[in-house]
């Protein structure tokens, strides 16, 4: 068997191909099918001088995302879908399909997303989930490549790793757990194992919020290093996203050409981010304020909001770093620098807001007991994590960066929605 994607590559040679009805037409003497197997579509010619009589009379009856195997000969022609065809000898029908619900015609959000499990098969949507799987093996072969170790943080937790307003609550047995925020927590315990960690998988975050930006599920990879400091946390995430628009770039042009994106704009993201401090982010949101550049409520001491951080994308035109937060507006575990700021790093890139939000973790047992009261968090369900400020502390630190996020700002996908197989947010919990 032979996939789509790699026709090319057996020019005149016999093939089959298993997968599904995209798209029919012609009639009379010859029809062409447009046959999908998720690594690409590819045109099927059937001549009925070509195959028996059942083989032809059962491609015609075929219906959209029938299930058929294609037995043929490869040939080569760029003007065909994918750069090769086939010429069909032989058509096996696994299923015909019952009338398919989504149609070339305008349908609601709505509507789609009821069907998503249908919806997945169009084209777009299998071009951005094959764009999805890129982004994860971008990521996880440079950090393999620069010795990172793979661990996992657990799903269930007993306590928070930011606000706990945001916390989905679940019975555990007799106690009451958690699903997780961040497998930050448990990653700096790998990282006094390890010395260089990430943890990847679902996080969950109970934030009553309906924007483009936000689902309730979504995926988080987090890199956590031991004996570093604030520099060192931007350029490992600064060089983890150059080289993954690299990586997007050379093996998913098609991909790009299906969703009308640009690859010369993600050519354009592949340089230094800029970085900048917020207070020197402050000046200049301020400053654009004034002139009418951009409306916002946004003033000194706020966090960002999604039009203070469309801003500043648009201004430099690819990813900027603020860094050097007010300490009030971030995370407990944070460290300070003794003039009110949080030694942390957002990275917000264009168009998809933050993207990565890292810092260098406070690594004073007495410091971080402090803040914990601060906050009023449970001290007991913080007692190990205070352990590890107390058997060979060191300066760490690392980031998370939110997966659907960036496949949106890669993609070009406006929504986050899209960027996920099955979304989940406020109003929705289903298919």
């Amino acid at each position: 068997m032979v996939r789509v994607i790699d026709l090319k590559s057996h020019d005149g040679e016999a093939v089959t191909l298993k997968g599904w009805l995209y798209n029919k037409r012609g009639k009379g003497k010859m029809l062409f099918l447009l046959l999908r197997d998720g690594s690409g579509i590819c045109q099927c010619l059937v001549m009925k001088n070509g195959v028996s009589e059942e083989a032809f009379e059962a491609a015609k009856g075929l219906t959209q995302e029938s299930s058929i195997i294609i037995h043929g000969t490869a040939k080569v022609d760029e003007r065909a879908p994918g750069g090769a065809e086939v010429v069909v000898n032989e058509l096996e029908v696994v299923q015909v399909a019952e009338p398919y619900p989504i149609t070339p015609k305008e349908h609601g959000s709505g509507f789609l997303m009821d069907h998503r499990h249908l919806w997945l098969r169009s084209k777009r949507q299998m071009a951005i989930l094959r764009i999805r799987s890129r982004i994860i093996k971008s990521f996880r072969d440079y950090l393999d490549n620069d010795g990172f170790f793979c661990v996992d943080s657990p799903i269930f937790t007993p306590n928070a790793c930011e606000g706990t307003s945001t916390l989905f609550e679940t019975k555990y047995f007799d106690e009451t757990a958690y699903l997780t925020q961040s497998g930050q927590l448990y990653a700096e315990a790998s990282a006094m194992a390890l010395g260089k960690v990430y943890c990847f998988g679902p996080t969950f975050r109970a934030e009553k919020s309906k924007t483009r930006r936000h689902l309730t599920e979504f995926w988080m990879l987090e890199p956590e290093m031991a004996y570093a400091d604030l520099t060192d946390v931007c350029d490992v995430a600064e060089n983890m996203l150059r080289y993954t628009l690299q990586q997007v770039l050379e093996h998913n042009m098609t991909d790009l050409e299906d969703l009308e994106r640009d690859p010369e704009l993600l050519r354009s993201w592949d340089r230094e981010f800029p970085r900048l401090t917020y207070d020197e982010a402050a000046v200049q949101l301020m400053q654009w304020q004034k002139e009418g550049k951009y409306e916002s409520n946004f003033k000194p001491g706020d966090d960002l909001g999604a039009p203070d951080e469309t801003m500043l994308g648009e201004h430099y035109g690819c990813a900027v770093m603020v860094t050097h937060w007010p300490a009030e507006i971030k995370a407990f575990y944070m460290k300070q620098d003794g003039e009110g700021h949080a030694l942390g790093v957002d990275i917000i890139a264009p168009t998809a807001g933050e993207i990565v939000g890292g810092a260098v973790r406070e690594e004073d047992a007495q410091v971080l007991l402090d803040r914990i009261h601060a906050h009023e968090l449970p001290e007991e369900a913080f007692q190990w994590y205070l352990d590890l400020r107390k058997y060979g502390s060191v300066p760490h630190g690392g980031f998370g960066i939110g997966l659907e996020r960036t496949v949106s700002w890669m993609t070009g996908v406006e929504h986050v929605r899209e960027c996920i197989p099955f979304p989940r947010t406020m109003t929705r919990l289903m298919p």
